[in-house]
Formats: structure tokens, sequence, C-alpha cells
């Protein structure tokens, strides 16, 4: 690391939100460009940078910027620089002037101190005054907050999403408790905020530092799909996390349960401890649903006469499990329908949409990814949005999700059909709840012997196993889509079965390769075989699905040598390196965290806020020098900039668990021998194969293969819902 100190001459470009700024800089008389995350930074500013010094291949010698700090302009030529340059709202070159000469050396305290005398400066108002204040002392407190942040290691961009969150007090607020560092926005590893909590003399059985370990240990498990976690497992997992005695600990989470820390259930003398948000989604999802299935159904026709009459005018006959599902959902305010692949879910669907409008019910169709929705669209022939578009992302703080629709701005419809409701968390679904009204009827389509959400809850699986609700299964695979290998392999999957011989000219086939020689055929694969044979386009067309992130045929490994081939560098083609990542026009994408305050444009021009977790996109244009990325995601333009970007990963590979809700011309999927045996059971095999919609290639061993499917554990998830939708005393 190269240290540089100097003025800012001239700010070339800034970024308000990012922060990354790129400014001319005199150091010691040699002007010299510096790049990097410099947030407020204005001419006139004293600064001291840490970095060291590039060769853009487009801009030249550069200063990369690692970590930034700025001193306060001292004399009056620098103040009068710094306010010309308007940095501060309400005042220009000319009030500047009339500032500077009106209070000389002492014009930025009185401005941070004193705003209201700034008012008797010609050109000045109070209201102006105030807002010139305000700016002043957010720039210099989230300066302050990168400078301090940084004695711990915490990244400039960290500390201003920091600031954003918790304002003017963040220091005060993390040297009262290190470890909200551990919680959004900045998710720092316990290990590093107890490094700092111990640098701030915070002793190891401290209150705080014993709650703030079972909150750690709560949201990872969160994390990890488990709603709370019974105390028999929470405890002594702490114990040895916090290295504490278990009776201080004991006490501790008992003192974080009275006082609304966290929450807590009991059911059969076992205690599920919580964190509150979720404990108050779990009854909310609970009380709505039981006081929904409560409701007195109005009067409605004969249903299988209604059924009948649709049959004679579409020229379709149902199956005897599809009318079952038809008739269910019209005499049932809530109700479940599940089945695997080619059983005939959407024609049910179509036929409860056309006998609800018929009674001129209001229906919504929904899906949790844009993928998922547009191809409910597509198979329905009405729209259908994601949750997020339904309820209407409205802008919040930094990882604050708020919705436009809520209880107290319902949606209105009659009817919502939720498809792909597997992969539905418990706080997205939570939302939806809370923006339906009392008596909207609620029908849940799903599969599911498929993976469970990546959030927490397994509610599609819990809402069916409770009772409380009609569940229709639909098992019988239909002639058209019995002829296709891939639905039969599903089946047979589901069943316990080895998929059936490759057959030629058909469209699912398994190919032997071990070890490094797996990866080459998969690179083989994508980028030459299948598109030579098939004409699919290997990045729009075709996708990698692994099981897991390791290994020559996981992601990492598959990502860095698919990227090399399908989309290396070339003369004109921009790229930008960001946290060790490197990122070229081109390359296919994916959202892996959701950011419910990022822009984008529709290409019809429309405009919104949010991109989520499990997006796919293609990088369409690179600005090195502004750091940003145009990402474009079925119909939206997303530009990434600064923090934004560690959002992103590489995806020409990406993981099954990923894959969920999206669906693709060609599967490519490794079942190699270093797949870990975690990750070799047969929901995770299963989801996988039905992602594929014309072809499906298995990579690997049989024996893998087989030993995936044998396994027929279920994913075991911690949650009370089952026992809540039993619960008379829930209401």
């Amino acid at each position: 690391m190269e240290r540089l100190s100097g003025a800012v001459e001239h700010v070339t470009y800034t970024n308000a939100s990012s922060g990354f700024a790129v400014v001319e800089l005199d150091a010691d008389g040699e002007l010299v460009t510096a790049v990097g995350t410099m947030p407020g930074v204005a001419v006139g500013e004293e600064v001291d940078l840490e970095g060291e010094f590039v060769t853009h291949p487009s801009f030249g010698p550069q200063f990369k910027v690692s970590s930034f700090s700025c001193r306060i302009p001292q004399d009056t030529a620098a103040v009068l620089r710094y306010l010309a340059s308007g940095v501060l709202p309400g005042i220009g070159p000319i009030t500047a002037r009339r500032i500077v000469d009106a209070f000389g050396a002492n014009t930025l305290d009185v401005i941070q101190n004193q705003p209201e005398q700034l008012a008797k400066v010609k050109g000045m108002t109070l209201a102006k005054a105030r807002a010139a204040s305000k700016e002043f002392s957010r720039v210099f407190g989230v300066q302050e907050a990168i400078a301090l942040l940084a004695q711990y290691g915490i990244p400039a961009a960290d500390a201003i999403s920091l600031y954003r969150v918790m304002g003017p007090a963040t220091m005060d607020l993390i040297h009262e408790n290190p470890f909200l560092l551990c919680g959004d926005p900045v998710h720092l590893p316990f290990e590093r905020a107890d490094d700092i909590a111990a640098a701030l003399n915070f002793e190891r059985d401290s209150k705080v530092r014993m709650r703030a370990g079972i909150g750690y240990i709560l949201r990872h498990n969160a994390g990890n799909g488990h709603s709370c976690l019974p105390a028999f497992k929470l405890l002594p997992t702490a114990q040895r996390f916090l290295e504490v005695d278990r009776q201080a600990l004991e006490e501790a989470l008992s003192g974080g349960i009275e006082e609304g820390e966290f929450a807590a259930q009991e059911y059969d003398g076992v205690q599920y401890v919580y964190l509150p948000e979720l404990f108050r989604a779990e009854m909310l999802v609970a009380g709505h649903l039981r006081a929904l299935m409560a409701l007195p159904l109005a009067a409605a026709a004969d249903p299988q006469r209604a059924i009948d009459r649709l049959e004679q005018s579409g020229g379709i006959q149902y199956a005897p499990a599809q009318r079952q599902a038809i008739a269910a959902a019209l005499t049932n305010n809530c109700m479940v329908l599940t089945g695997g692949p080619g059983t005939g879910k959407t024609t049910a669907i179509n036929a409860m949409i056309a006998l609800f409008e018929q009674q001129a019910d209001r229906v919504f169709l929904a899906a949790p990814t844009g993928r998922a929705a547009k191809r409910m669209s597509e198979l329905c022939g009405k729209e259908a949005k994601t949750i997020h578009r339904l309820l209407e992302v409205d802008y919040g703080g930094p990882d604050q999700i708020r919705f436009i629709h809520n209880e107290k701005n319902p949606l209105k419809c009659d009817v919502v059909i939720i498809d792909e409701m597997s992969m539905v968390d418990l706080p997205l679904f939570e939302s939806l709840l809370r923006a339906l009204r009392p008596q909207c009827r609620i029908i849940l389509v799903g599969d599911s012997d498929q993976l469970p959400s990546v959030g927490p809850g397994n509610l599609l699986r819990d809402i069916a196993d409770s009772g409380l609700v009609p569940v229709v299964r639909l098992t019988e695979i239909f002639r058209q889509a019995a002829r296709s290998q891939i639905v039969r392999t599903a089946h047979r999957i589901v069943s316990g079965q080895d998929p059936e011989p490759n057959v030629r000219d058909g469209d699912c086939f398994f190919l032997s390769a071990q070890g490094q020689s797996s990866q080459e055929l998969i690179c083989d694969l994508v980028s030459s075989r299948l598109p030579r044979s098939y004409g699919f386009d290997p990045v729009e067309e075709i996708q990698v699905l692994c099981p897991s992130k390791l290994g020559p045929a996981g992601t990492q490994a598959l990502n860095a040598r698919l990227q090399e081939i399908l989309n290396p560098p070339a003369p004109g083609k921009r790229q930008l390196t960001y946290f060790g990542v490197t990122y070229r026009e081109g390359d296919k994408v994916m959202q892996v965290r959701n950011n419910y305050d990022i822009l984008y444009e529709r290409q019809n021009g429309e405009s919104g806020v949010g991109a989520f977790n499990g997006d796919l996109g293609i990088i369409e244009a690179v600005d090195p020098r502004a750091g940003s990325l145009r990402v474009r995601s079925d119909d939206r333009l997303i530009t990434y900039t600064g923090e934004n970007i560690r959002e992103l990963e590489i995806a020409y590979a990406i993981t099954i668990h990923k894959s969920q809700g999206s669906e693709f011309g060609a599967v490519v999927l490794p079942v190699t021998e270093d797949t870990p045996r975690r990750l070799c059971y047969r929901n995770l095999i299963y989801t996988g194969v039905t992602r594929a919609k014309r072809l499906l290639v298995l990579v690997g061993s049989r024996a893998v293969l087989h030993s995936m499917i044998e396994n027929d554990r279920k994913m075991l998830r911690y949650s009370c819902l089952v026992r809540l939708l039993q619960d008379d005393s829930i209401c």
C-alpha cells in the first residue's frame, strides 16, 4: 500500500449513493487521478489516501483508493474553493464568497453549529442555511465513520451503508454494541466483531456478547431455512461458539426473551427460540389462514356442473384429480395444488381462472421469480407478476423492505393464485398475506418434492401437512408430457428409480466422466457440442446447474473456465475487477441477495426498485471509470455501482439451490464423485432435473446419481408453523 495526500483540485465523477468518485489531486505539485470510494469529496478538501498506482487501459495511470480520510479545509482560500464548488445545497460561488467574507476561517464551524447565522448573509434563507448545515454534517459524519471504522478493517463501502442505516449516531451505537456489525447491512463475521469488542474491552461473558452470539446463530440458521431453533439445540451450539458458562448463557437467553430481543414458543415441553420478526411472521401466517378457513363461503353454483359446462365449451376432458382440484378451489377459501411435471397443474389452474372469472371474481396470478411469473403468464394467457411486483416495493431505507400494498392498502382482488409456492419463504408470504383482504381466496400451487425456499420456512409442505386446508396431489402424467424423457426421469427419481438408458434422439442423456475430465466435458458441451447439435445459445439458453460450489465440477471452477471460453477479453470489450472478481461486457451474472433499493428501468420506459436473489442477467455495459455495470435482467435494465456490485456473481454455472423457480432450454448437471455427501439427496437432484425444458445432460458417475436418488431424506427445517396452524388458540 502507498500513501497519498493532497488537495482536491477537480471532481470528475461522483456517485452520491455509493460514494464512488474520480478526482484530480494536487499531491506536492503533481496532478494525480484518484479513483475509489470517497463519499462527499469536494474541491478544496485535503485528503489522505491509501492504495496503489495502477495503469488503466483507457484512462492511463490512476491511484486506486483502498482507504480515504478527509481533513476539513483550514484556511479561508481552501474554504472558499470548497463552498464555491457547489458541494452544499443553496450555496454557489457568489454566495460562498459572501459567507467566507462574513465568517472567515470560522465559516465551516458556523455552517455546522450555528446555521441560523448564515441566514444573515445576502442570498441565504433560514431554510437554505439549515439544508446546507444538514448536508455538511452528513458528509463529514460519513467521512468520520469511514475513518474510525477503517481502524477495524471495515471497508469504506460498508461504512457508508452503516451510516445510511444508523445516521449520525453510527459510532456511538457501534461502541455500545460492536456486534451490530454482524447484522444488516454489513453482515460482518461474528469473529471479526468479537475482535472489535475485545479491543473495546467487552468481557467474553458480557450480556451484550452472549445475546449477540445467540442472535448470530439464529440468523445463520434462518439463512439455512430454519424459522426457529429448539433450545436444546441452540444452547449447546451457543456455548461451544461463545465459550461461556451454560448457566450464564441460559440467563442471557431468558433475559433476551423477556425484553423482546428473542421470542419463544413451547410445544410438547420443547421451547423453540425465534428472532422476533420470524415469530411474528409465523403467527401472522397461522392466524390469517385459520381465520380464512373459518370464514363462511359465499353460496356457489354446483361445482361439478360448472366443470361439466367448461368441458363442453372448451372441448376438453379433465382427469378425475384435476376435477377434484378445480372443485376444491371453488368450494374452499384456501387450498393446495401440488404435482410433478406433466401432471396437468396448468390445465387445472386455467380452469379455476375461467370459473372464478365467470363469477366476476378478480383473479391475480403471482410467482416468486420473474422467470416463473413470465412462464405462468405464457401458459395461462393472463398476466402474472412476481410477488414483489404485485405488492409494489416502496423505496425505503437500505435493506429495509417496504411494500405499497399492506393492511392499509390491500390488493383489489378476490382470488390470488401463487405458482412455485415451494420457493416462497416465510417473510415474503407474510407480506403477501398482509396485503390481502381477509376474505380473499388463496390457491397455493407447487411441487412439494422440490427443494424448499432459500429463505426461512417450508411453507408449501407445512401448510399441506397441517391438515387445515384441502390438498390435491396430481400424479397422472399426461400422454404428451410422457413422451419427454426429462419428465419420465423426474418421476422415476421421485419414486426412487434411476433414469432410463440413453435413447437416440431423446431429450435426456447421461455421460460418464470423472475428476478434471468432467470439467472439460461440461465446458465442451456448453461451448461447442450442444450449440452445434441443437442450436442452443451457450449463454442465453444453456445453464450448468451444480450441486456444489467446490471441486472441478463446482460453480467456482466452472465459471472461471466458462468465462474464459465463452467471453474472453477482447479489444473494445470493457471489464471491471471488483473484490477479485472480473465482470466483463457479455458476462452472464446472477443477483445473490435481495436488494430492495436498487433502481431499474424497463424497456417500455417504466421504472421501479428491487433486484432479487436468483435473478439472472447479462452485463450490457461496463464503465470502469465510474466503477459501474449495466445489467439486462429479463425486461429490466439495472445499473450497479459501488457495494452493489458485490451482489452479482458470474453465473454460467449456478447451484441447483439458486435455480429454483427458473426453467432453462438446456441444463447440464454434474453428478461427480467429488459432490459432498451432504448434498447427495433426492430433492436436490429432482429439483435440478425439473429445471430442464428441452434438453438435460447429466455428467459424472452413475453411482453418485444412484446414491442421490436413493437418499430420500427430507430437508429438516425447524418451524412451529404446522402446530400453529393446528392450534385452536391462534386466531
